[in-house]
């Protein structure tokens, strides 16, 4: 089948509406959140599974290459075409199959692929359960599927990566036939069209749940295990990790080489009450010390615990500021309208040669320095007094013991720092400002593009028993640096490093020389935003891969993979 009448035939199926092929209409979606992009024939839009089912049909009768898009806030490239490919490129955005399904009174729940966390946080908040992720790219509109496509981390140090071994999903298999894949114990009906129909109006039936998962138990909708494996301190082997052979499995960890229709995952109870701490010290050994002992020796394990380096605060103070706003004052609701137009705005400046490059970063830079101060007095005192912060959270049975622990810790001569305990309106800001961080270095890198290089940022796990957390540089690696930005999931052992290059550095370069002193100590990377295009797949994840689209149908040249169609036994 030819381009044109697979687009014909693609309209046919969908609408004309739902077939868009105007380069400047679908560049907003063939270009990466933060980097990356590439051509593509056309974006598809379909409004139920049944028409994501003829459409997928349909581009592999006619040998299209597949790309599955959601909400394309993935910081790896790894929703989006990157450079040239063998044939054409179809990109398939699920956003309009929003629809989540309850279970078991809302213990489990079944999402669709363009159901989106912060739906599923607002859905199951009467509910007194929430998602597995409850901080960080919920405000941003991030889908479900996505993050169990990526094995997402998170900030909920109990709750380990995304996870489910209970999913609905299409693969093209050996032979290259589009094949209809039903693991989500439920009863959908026979044929695809039926059960996709019964699914897409939540109507179906327990029915014979597969009798095993991955390791040979009954299957699991979430990772029952993590509690148990981050509280192993001497292991010597990070908690989490994207490539992490134990959570690769169907739709988990599958970057986008399937088509996933849906996945059925746990929900959690809402915590009665919370108590949050900001910890700091100037010693990298002190919170060393302080990881160990607070995942060892404590009766609950804590909510989370986020690391700030005092770098990277001032800079979020500064580059995040007009974020953090955004944020307080819209709320998470209206996040993912606020950067959609901001892209499409963004996509016509660009376009105005005349114009200054990233001009809407420098209006809004600009104006957050007539905004009034925003972080609490008790954490700037402690900006001042100390490089290393770590925002710790305790829950119910478990804050009274930290209470404890924490002031015997303290007590202790070698244990230099401080903390103190948050009131309801200090823990919100500082998570908060801890949140957007994450931006704030690319803000920078864009207000000042002239002066400095490129940003590099790496997200890497290191090995549960390395007591040194604290990166240290060769001078010829760090004279290339304008500046070094940490921060993370500290309990996890999980750090996100954003490095702002001098001018005129070679950025293949620096990361090639930084990712060789991160497999000396042991390291492994990347920890939670899968390999996109940016990494080189493990060898666990090719072979991965290649069991699941064995024609390389679906994203190729993910984990910089080939990109070219295999021939298995198709003839």
């Amino acid at each position: 089948m030819s381009p044109p009448d697979l687009l014909q035939q693609l309209q046919v199926l969908l609408g004309r509406d739902n077939v868009v092929t105007d380069p400047q209409r679908t560049e907003h979606y063939r270009t990466g959140f933060r980097s990356g992009g590439g051509p593509a024939l056309a974006v598809l839009f379909p409004r139920t599974l049944t028409a994501m089912w003829q459409a997928l049909q349909a581009c592999v009768d006619a040998n299209a290459i597949i790309i599955m898009q959601a909400a394309n806030t993935g910081l790896t490239e790894g929703s989006t075409p990157s450079g040239e490919y063998d044939r054409p490129v179809i990109i398939i955005n699920t956003l309009h199959m929003d629809s989540i399904h309850l279970l078991q009174d809302g213990k489990q729940i079944v999402s669709l692929p363009g159901a989106t966390l912060h739906a599923l946080e607002k859905i199951l908040a009467p509910l007194r359960r929430a998602p597995h992720s409850e901080i960080g790219s919920s405000c941003l509109g991030a889908s479900i599927i996505g993050g169990i496509a990526n094995n997402s981390g998170g900030a909920l140090c109990q709750r380990g990566p995304a996870y489910t071994e209970l999913s609905m999903y299409a693969r093209v298999n050996e032979v290259g036939k589009l094949e209809l894949i039903n693991h989500l114990g439920l009863d959908l009906g026979e044929t695809p069209e039926e059960m996709l129909r019964n699914l897409d109006q939540g109507k179906f039936l327990p029915g014979d749940t597969p009798a095993a998962g991955k390791t040979g138990k009954p299957p699991m909708a979430s990772d029952r295990e993590y509690v148990a494996r981050i509280r192993d301190v001497d292991a010597d082997s990070p908690s989490r990790f994207n490539g992490d052979p134990r959570r690769l499995y169907e739709s988990s960890g599958c970057a986008g080489k399937i088509a996933v229709f849906a996945v059925r995952l746990d929900t959690f109870p809402v915590h009665q009450k919370t108590q949050t701490f900001y910890i700091g010290s100037n010693d990298p050994a002190v919170f060393a010390r302080l990881r160990r002992g607070l995942l060892s020796e404590l009766p609950e394990l804590p909510v989370l615990g986020e690391y700030l380096h005092r770098d990277m605060f001032d800079l979020a103070a500064r580059y995040g500021k007009d974020s953090f706003y955004i944020i307080e004052k819209l709320g998470t609701r209206n996040m993912p309208q606020f950067f959609s137009a901001k892209g499409r705005i963004d996509a016509w400046l660009e376009k105005r040669r005349f114009l200054p490059a990233f001009l809407s970063e420098r209006i809004l830079q600009w104006a957050s320095k007539l905004l009034p101060q925003h972080l609490p007095r008790r954490v700037l005192r402690y900006r001042g007094a100390y490089t290393h912060h770590l925002i710790l959270k305790m829950a119910d049975d478990g804050i009274e013991p930290a209470k404890q622990w924490l002031s015997t810790f303290f007590d202790c001569a070698e244990n230099s720092g401080n903390y103190f305990e948050c009131t309801a309106q200090e823990a919100a800001k500082a998570l908060l400002h801890r949140f957007v961080s994450a931006g704030a270095a690319i803000r920078y890198q864009n207000v000042h593009h002239k002066a400095v290089g490129d940003l590099l940022a790496l997200d890497i796990a290191l090995r549960r028993n390395d007591m040194e957390w604290e990166e240290q540089l060769p001078p010829e690696i760090a004279n290339l640096l304008e500046r070094r930005l940490y921060y993370g999931h500290f309990l996890c052992n999980v750090f996100h490093q954003d490095y702002i290059l001098k001018k005129g550095a070679d950025t293949d370069a620096v990361k090639r020389a930084m990712l060789a002193l991160l497999d000396q100590r042991g390291a492994r990377y990347p920890a939670e935003h899968n390999v996109g295009h940016l990494y080189q797949a493990s060898e666990a994840q090719r072979q991965f891969y290649q069991q699941l689209d064995p024609t390389n149908t679906f994203n190729p040249g993910i984990g910089k993979t080939d990109k070219n169609r295999r021939c298995c036994n198709c003839g």
